[in-house]
C-alpha cells in the first residue's frame, strides 16, 4: 500500500476524554491543531508541549474548514451530533475522518463518495466502541486457529465495559462529563442472543445480570444492539451461537443506588419529561461529578467460550482490562483518545483502506496495537477459562 505524506491533524473537541490522545500525537512526529469552543481549555491540552506544530484554535467551522487540506485527518471527539458537520467538511475537502462514536446511518450513507476518492473515514475506534472490537477480532481469531476449532461448536461471546470511580461511595458511580447521555441509555433499546434466542428490551438495565471478573461481583445489561456485531466480528451464519452480548458494567450494588433515577426515567415522556430529565442531569452533575484528581478505574471484559456438540466446555478465554486513572490522565481518557491516536497513524501512514469503516480487524493491527497499548502501561491481560482438559 503506498504510504502517504504526513497530513495536519485537526483534533476537534478538548475535553478530558481527548487530552491523553491529543498530547501523544503532539510529541510526536505529527502536526497537530487542537479546536474546542473555548481556546483556554485547548491550549491547557498542549500544556507543556514544546513542538512547534503542535497549535490551538477557538473552534470556528469557517475557519476550520479553510484549514483542512488534502490529506490532513480530523478527529472529532465533539458531541454526536456534530460528527457529520465534520465529516462533510472532509469530504469537501478531500481530507480523513475519525471519531470514537458508533457508526450512524448518516455516516454510512458516506461510504461511497469517500471509498470513491480514496477517504478513510474510520468511527468506532475509542474504548466501547474501539478497544472492544479489538480484543473480540484476537478472541475470535484465536479460536479459528486453535485445534478445536468446529463449526458445528456451540459459542458464547459477552463483551461488558465500564467506567465508575476507583473508590466508590453509596452511589456507586461518578460522571466525567454531562449525565444526559448516561440517562438516555437507560431507556434505548437492547438486542442480544441469549440462550439460543434473541431478545430485546427498551429498557435494559431491568436486565441485570451478575458478572464475575477475577472472582469480583459486578453487575451487567446488554447495551444497544449486539445482533450486527456477530457477523462484524467474523461469526459465520452457519454458527450456532448460545449467547451473544455486548453491555455494560457497573459496580455491585448501582441497581439498587439508583433505583428512584429509573423510575425518573422511565416516566419521562413528552416536552415535560424531557425538561425534567435536563434538571436530574444537572443534579446529577452537581453531586457526582469526579474531584480534580480523583482516581477512576475501567474494566472491559471480552470473553469467548466454546462447547462441542454434546454441550461439553472445550474452549474458553478471556481479555480482561482492568486499568485506573494516575499521572497519565484518568483510565477512562486513556483508553479513548489513545486508540484515536493510533488509528490517525495508521490512516497517515498509508495503513487504513478508504470508506466509512469501525477500527481496523486485520491481525496485524490488533496485535500490533493491543502490544502497544500493554507498553503504555494498560493492563490487557488474557485467560484461559477453561479448567478442565479439553479432552
Amino acid at each position: 500500500m503506498q504510504v502517504r505524506p504526513f497530513g495536519q491533524v485537526h483534533w476537534l473537541g478538548a475535553g478530558l476524554s481527548s487530552v491523553p490522545g491529543i498530547r501523544r500525537l503532539a510529541m510526536s512526529e505529527f502536526p497537530v491543531t487542537v479546536w474546542n469552543r473555548t481556546l483556554a481549555k485547548a491550549q491547557t491540552a498542549l500544556t507543556d508541549i514544546s513542538a512547534d506544530d503542535a497549535v490551538a484554535r477557538e473552534l470556528d467551522w469557517a475557519r476550520l474548514a479553510s484549514a483542512i487540506k488534502p490529506e490532513d485527518v480530523v478527529v472529532s471527539m465533539l458531541p454526536a451530533s456534530m460528527h457529520l458537520r465534520a465529516a462533510e467538511l472532509c469530504l469537501e475537502n478531500n481530507a480523513h475522518f475519525v471519531t470514537s462514536s458508533y457508526i450512524s446511518e448518516e455516516m454510512a450513507a458516506l461510504d461511497e463518495p469517500a471509498r470513491a476518492i480514496g477517504l478513510c473515514f474510520v468511527n468506532e475506534c475509542g474504548l466501547d466502541p474501539g478497544l472492544d472490537h479489538l480484543l473480540a477480532h484476537a478472541l475470535l481469531d484465536s479460536y479459528r486457529h486453535s485445534d478445536i476449532f468446529d463449526t458445528e461448536n456451540i459459542i458464547a461471546f459477552r463483551s461488558y465495559c465500564g467506567g465508575f470511580p476507583l473508590h466508590a461511595d453509596d452511589f456507586a458511580y461518578k460522571f466525567s462529563w454531562s449525565p444526559l447521555g448516561v440517562l438516555k441509555a437507560l431507556v434505548s433499546p437492547a438486542r442480544w442472543i441469549a440462550k439460543g434466542e434473541e431478545r430485546s428490551t427498551g429498557t435494559p438495565y431491568r436486565e441485570i445480570e451478575t458478572y464475575l471478573v477475577s472472582g469480583e461481583r459486578f453487575e451487567a445489561f446488554p447495551n444497544r444492539d449486539s445482533l450486527p456485531f456477530v457477523r462484524q466480528y467474523g461469526i459465520d451464519a452457519d454458527w450456532e451461537i448460545e449467547d451473544f452480548v455486548r453491555g455494560t458494567l457497573r459496580l455491585n450494588g448501582w441497581a439498587k443506588a439508583w433505583q428512584d433515577i429509573f423510575d425518573t426515567v422511565e416516566n419521562a415522556t413528552g416536552e415535560a419529561g424531557k425538561q425534567r430529565l435536563a434538571e436530574l442531569s444537572e443534579e446529577l452533575w452537581r453531586q457526582h461529578q469526579y474531584a480534580e484528581g480523583e482516581a477512576d478505574r475501567v474494566v472491559l471484559s471480552v470473553e469467548l467460550g466454546v462447547k462441542d456438540k454434546t454441550g461439553k466446555q472445550v474452549w474458553r478465554r478471556q481479555y480482561l482490562l482492568d486499568s485506573t486513572g494516575d499521572e497519565r490522565g484518568s483510565a477512562m481518557a486513556r483508553l479513548v483518545s489513545v486508540p484515536v491516536s493510533l488509528v490517525v497513524e495508521a490512516i497517515l501512514n498509508g495503513e487504513v483502506e478508504a470508506g466509512v469503516t469501525p477500527v481496523p480487524s486485520d491481525r496485524g493491527h490488533v496485535n500490533r496495537w493491543i502490544e502497544l497499548l500493554r507498553r503504555s502501561g494498560e493492563n490487557i491481560v488474557v485467560k484461559e477459562l477453561l479448567t478442565e482438559p479439553a479432552v
